[in-house]
């Protein structure tokens, strides 16, 4: 059993800490780090657990930490665990600058530890499902749309809701980022509210990705268009839907949807897929493969690299933004 601290009692650290608890036989938690009075009263009276006031004496206490505090805070705790040779998972964005994320790189390298990063929607059951489908995907749409909710507006909404598609897109297509293009609009925070980015790949594929905070319904909705195939992943209902292409041996049957493409050319036969999905706690499983990685020696589901490349992409969408921002305060 691996002792565990938490560092971070908001939203997200009470998920953590409930969930922790659930996993007795993977993890002891030991206690909780939050600098905030208030918020640490109220979650030791909730889950009866130890705060320590010193970030420093929890992590000399565990054998790995989760870190679930605002992204300000990730690089300081994280560096801290590792310099102490302790095993880190941490929430997405994986640090605040890419740099403090090179740094964390280095650091783990000497430690020779686990670090995991918490992009969940890799846990979602309605990917996981997907994955045997997708082959050589060339087009990528994605809607990651939510209703206003100030809690999340320290970040901007890339860093915030975007993230999300930007690890699964590199995840899928894993080939290079050729060309980055983005424009957006702030419309209730101080950063982009809603924004919209093009990715081009080395191999030639391209992905259109969505993002909004200030949406009337929540939506996260990615389609992926392959030759023969497209996929539908529904993150928030937790649903797949696959439309394949095969072709036609003989003659087709005559309740069959099929294509004709033209003299010379195979007939295609229309297949409807629809697979179960089992449900499943995302954030419990990545909290348990996060243990697996640890007690196994495996590589983590979502290394400390793959939150670099997200968090790469991610600086350079917000670097477009800012390059269109200037040009149309220019133009005024």
């Amino acid at each position: 059993m691996l002792k565990i601290g938490l560092f971070g009692a908001g939203h997200l650290g009470k998920i953590h800490l409930r969930l922790l608890k659930e996993l007795k036989n993977e993890f002891e938690l030991v206690g909780f780090f939050d600098p905030n009075d208030e918020a640490a009263e109220q979650i030791i009276k909730e889950f009866e657990i130890k705060r320590f006031i010193h970030a420093a004496e929890l992590i000399e206490n565990v054998d790995c930490v989760d870190v679930v505090t605002p992204t300000l805070f990730h690089f300081e705790i994280a560096s801290q665990a590792l310099r102490k040779s302790k095993h880190v998972f941490i929430e997405k964005p994986v640090t605040e600058t890419l740099e403090e994320a090179k740094a964390l790189l280095e650091l783990a390298r000497e430690a020779n530890v686990k670090v995991q990063v918490g992009h969940v929607e890799r846990f979602n059951p309605a990917f996981q499902a997907a994955l045997p489908y997708f082959k050589k995907t060339m087009f990528i749409e994605t809607h990651r749309l939510a209703q206003f909710n100030p809690r999340g507006t320290d970040v901007p909404v890339v860093l915030d809701l975007m993230i999300h598609d930007l690890d699964i897109i590199l995840t899928v297509v894993n080939s290079g980022v050729k060309r980055v293009s983005a424009s957006g609009v702030a419309v209730i925070s101080d950063t982009p509210d809603i924004t919209n980015a093009r990715i081009e790949f080395d191999n030639g594929c391209v992905a259109n990705l969505t993002a909004s905070r200030i949406s009337m319904k929540n939506m996260r909705k990615s389609r992926f268009f392959q030759k023969d195939a497209y996929i539908s992943v529904d993150f928030l209902k937790k649903e797949l839907e696959v439309v394949r292409l095969e072709d036609v041996e003989g003659e087709p049957n005559e309740l069959d949807i099929v294509f004709d493409l033209g003299e010379g050319k195979p007939i295609k036969k229309v297949f409807f897929d629809k697979p179960e999905i089992n449900e499943i706690n995302a954030i419990k499983e990545e909290l348990r493969t996060f243990h697996e990685a640890i007690t196994l020696d495996k590589m983590p589901v979502v290394p400390l690299e793959d939150g670099y490349r997200a968090l790469d992409v991610a600086q350079k969408i917000m670097e477009k933004l800012k390059l269109s921002s200037s040009m149309i305060i220019d133009n005024n």
